[in-house]
């Protein structure tokens, strides 16, 4: 079941067969008061998501040069284009939980089942694991805003996102990654 962070609080309180606590009811403050923020963050990470996952697959590649030769996971066009598919996925559901304030929509349409597939199929992890760090950090850049255009060159695309502290944001953003990571180690 796909919860966002009030079905999530609704869910745990009627599991106590209670109400919302203090603090409870304000953990949800906070998530709407920090509104803005998050939709500024989903809206970085999407609208650069093509460019996020083509570069991290990229550097993947150019880190393992072995992936494109024949005989590589990234050999012929459509298992290349397969991992940009997948890595493109995987940062919309990544978005999606960010979004939402939880991990269930991840956890359940995404990485239910994702290890093993990835075995079945001989999809090398680390590799996978290697573009997962660098979508990453490209991800908390944009988050951040600290994304230059030395580091973006011609497609550099400054977002002017939420002025503020998005530690907290940044923070939650870069476990969904890690949670990825650690479903296919």
């Amino acid at each position: 079941m796909v919860l966002d962070a009030f079905s999530k609080a609704v869910v745990t309180a009627d599991a106590k067969t209670g109400i919302l606590s203090g603090e409870e009811i304000s953990k949800l403050r906070s998530f709407v008061s920090e509104g803005n923020k998050r939709l500024d963050a989903v809206n970085a990470i999407a609208s650069n998501a093509s460019c996020i996952v083509s570069d991290a697959i990229a550097g993947m590649i150019c880190e393992n040069q072995g992936l494109i030769q024949a005989g590589g996971n990234c050999y012929p066009n459509r298992r290349m284009a397969a991992c940009l598919r997948d890595g493109e996925i995987v940062l919309r559901y990544i978005t999606y939980a960010l979004l939402a304030g939880d991990a269930s929509v991840l956890d359940d349409r995404c990485l239910n089942g994702l290890k093993e597939t990835y075995a079945a199929l001989g999809v090398p992890t680390t590799s996978t694991v290697r573009a997962l760090q660098i979508m990453k950090a490209s991800s908390l850049a944009h988050i951040n805003d600290t994304n230059t255009e030395a580091n973006g060159g011609k497609r550099f695309r400054k977002m002017g996102s939420q002025q503020g502290d998005c530690s907290a944001l940044t923070a939650e953003a870069a476990s969904y990654f890690d949670r990825v990571v650690s479903a296919l180690s």
